[in-house]
């Protein structure tokens, strides 16, 4: 346990380095090797469950959200790399060669805390991004989590995933494509970009689920953006605030590439990356 502690300082306090010959240099005990380090990234068992017993004690289930998404890790060099292959990247905007990370935080606006994570390697394990968003959202529900909303990306709005969070009963917010078909007046599905939205947001069906309530947001530059929730009732204001929150995660993922090293090791053994990421 000690030794997972300091290694998982050693990340946070390095800024370029993040090898285990810079770790065993740094150690407060001269005699811990490369080799050691390495061997402990070895034996350990990465688990999803060692993230939720560090985590656990700074959240308060009762209350906050929870928002996920995905981030791609690069690996551009990567040769004969577990758990690397090509993804689809929000930061380049092209595929490219990486590791594909799914995380779920819990926030009440003033902390911002992972309390699970997934990685999505369906060559292996036969799970596709929305298996891993339904499995993590079930166990979130096993550790008693009461969110106010569910917080996510269009790349997880499948039917499949909204049923079940009603089933969870629980609330949820997501970012829609302007492409995505909505009956607004019971004359058929249309493109909600074709849809007249007002202001404080208008009712839509969105087949075969159930109505839900749409907003279109467009930006001082023209960009238009479409988010729809299952809370029929909700307001402008709390919309804008919802959207505020799910943003969040993409900081946490940005935070633990640029000061954590999430990225930086180059062991090939996908159990080694696997604990890496762990400790970032």
């Amino acid at each position: 346990m000690q030794r997972r502690r300091l290694h998982r300082f050693f990340l946070i306090a390095m800024q370029k380095a993040y090898s285990c010959t810079e770790a065993a240099r740094v150690h407060p005990n001269e005699r811990v090797s490369h080799d050691a380090i390495l061997t402990m990234l070895h034996r350990l068992e990465p688990t999803e469950e060692s993230l939720w017993q560090e985590s656990s004690q700074f959240v308060d289930k009762s209350k906050g959200y929870l928002v996920i998404d995905d981030s791609t890790l690069d690996k551009p060099y990567a040769s004969k790399m577990d758990l690397v292959s090509y993804q689809w990247s929000g930061k380049h905007h092209r595929v490219v060669k990486g590791i594909n990370l799914q995380s779920i935080i819990w926030t009440d606006a003033d902390s911002h805390i992972p309390i699970d994570y997934r990685i999505y390697d369906k060559a292996k394990t036969g799970l596709t991004k929305n298996d891993h968003f339904r499995e993590m959202l079930l166990k979130a529900k096993e550790r008693r989590f009461s969110p106010k909303y569910v917080l996510f990306d269009s790349w997880y709005a499948s039917l499949e995933n909204l049923k079940q969070i009603r089933n969870l009963e629980w609330l949820w917010m997501m970012r829609l494509t302007p492409t995505r078909l909505v009956n607004p007046d019971n004359q058929g599905n249309i493109p909600i970009s074709e849809v007249e939205i007002k202001e404080s947001g208008s009712l839509v069906h969105l087949k075969p689920y159930r109505w839900i309530k749409v907003f279109k947001i467009v930006s001082k530059k023209g960009d238009i953006e479409y988010w729809g929730t299952n809370d029929l009732n909700m307001s402008e204001l709390q919309r804008l605030s919802c959207s505020e929150k799910a943003g969040i995660i993409e900081e946490y993922h940005r935070g633990i590439k640029q000061f954590c090293g999430v990225e930086r090791c180059q062991a090939r053994t996908g159990k080694v990356q696997k604990n890496h990421i762990l400790f970032s």
